[in-house]
């Protein structure tokens, strides 16, 4: 896949099909990105499972918060990535260990890794990267 650019279809297809959402570097700060589009992903009617091991145990905008991918009950259809971009490469290989894995993985805006989006492509996962949900549903979806 061609990561300096994305068919309308592919990133529409990828928000109309996911239902359940793993997001890695979630923040109680409600002046952070990840704050604001965990919300934005609640109120389109996801359901969204926060990551953060700082904050386990924790809520986050009423949902509970996991210290790790592993720990989340069930399986997700997206992982959205709110992680410093040289994070992706541990991330993946976090990602493929998992018994049930993603479809896709999200790196947000500025989270970008090539290689690590190869090795996730290789073993089946759609990625995106340097893109954000909350900017691209209102344009693709409605």
């Amino acid at each position: 896949m061609n990561h300096d650019a994305y068919p309308d279809f592919y990133i529409s297809d990828i928000l109309k099909s996911t239902k359940t959402i793993a997001l890695v570097g979630a923040s109680p700060n409600p002046e952070r990105p990840s704050h604001r589009v965990m919300a934005f992903l609640l109120r389109k009617g996801y359901t969204v499972f926060p990551v953060n091991p700082g904050q386990a145990g924790k809520e986050i905008q009423g949902q509970k918060v996991y210290a790790r991918l592993a720990d989340i009950p069930q399986a997700v259809d997206m992982v959205d990535v709110f992680r410093a971009a040289h994070a992706l490469p541990a991330l993946v290989d976090e990602i493929l260990a998992l018994q049930a894995r993603p479809k896709v993985i999200w790196g947000q805006l500025s989270v970008r890794d090539d290689r690590a989006a190869e090795k996730a492509e290789e073993q089946g996962i759609k990625v995106v990267m340097d893109r954000c949900p909350a900017i691209e549903y209102p344009r693709l979806v409605g």
